[in-house]
């Protein structure tokens, strides 16, 4: 349900894949603080739901707002506050780990060097190394640096625990409990149990 204090709000969604409805009356809210776990079978449109949340699609019905204004009418500098990773890597492969994560922190106006997300992550023998010679897992690792160095109030993650082994996902889930704790908020599609401590978690079943 829709919470006093939500920053993020979801309110009667409806979205449809084709002729096939996904899900109709979604409705939560998340404060400062909170994290939304969406789960549910394949194919039952937590991607779906994840890039609607983000801005990048709009649904049949219903409505979706940030801080209330309607997400997908976010000017830049309120677009800045949402940081969405999608399931799939999202990086240049031609171009350096480094490379692609100085392009990040360009756009985002951010100081610190992207060398100190880097040794955390097992990337630091990596650096110089083009992004299409990683493995699955080290591509990973390199698209999710982009947590260790966002500024943004809400995240929005598409299974970001994908092709990452048990020391990775430690990782992970410690900068999430760091990003909750300073009073953010995050929205997580995953099939894994989240160890987040005492985070308030909200589960969005599909």
């Amino acid at each position: 349900m829709e919470g006093e204090g939500s920053l993020l709000s979801v309110a009667d969604l409806e979205l449809w894949r084709g002729q096939r409805c996904l899900f109709t009356e979604l409705t939560f809210g998340l404060a400062p603080g909170q994290v939304a776990v969406v789960t549910g079978a394949n194919g039952a449109g937590k991607t779906s739901l994840l890039r609607v949340l983000a801005g990048l699609s709009v649904a049949r019905a219903g409505d979706v707002r940030w801080r209330d204004q309607p997400v997908n009418k976010l000017i830049p500098p309120q677009r800045a506050e949402v940081l969405y990773l999608g399931h799939l890597d999202g990086l240049k492969r031609e171009l350096t780990v480094v490379e692609n994560l100085n392009l990040f922190r360009r756009l985002w106006g951010i100081v610190e060097p992207v060398e100190t997300v880097l040794e955390p992550l097992g990337l630091d023998g990596l650096a110089g190394r083009a992004v299409r010679t990683l493995s699955a897992g080290q591509r990973r690792r390199a698209a999710l640096a982009r947590l260790g160095l966002s500024q943004a109030d809400l995240w929005i993650l598409d299974e970001p625990f994908t092709n990452l082994d048990e020391e990775g996902r430690a990782l992970v889930e410690g900068w999430l409990r760091r990003h909750l704790r300073a009073g953010r908020l995050a929205v997580v599609a995953t099939h894994h149990q989240l160890r987040l401590g005492g985070a308030g978690q909200l589960r969005v079943e599909l």
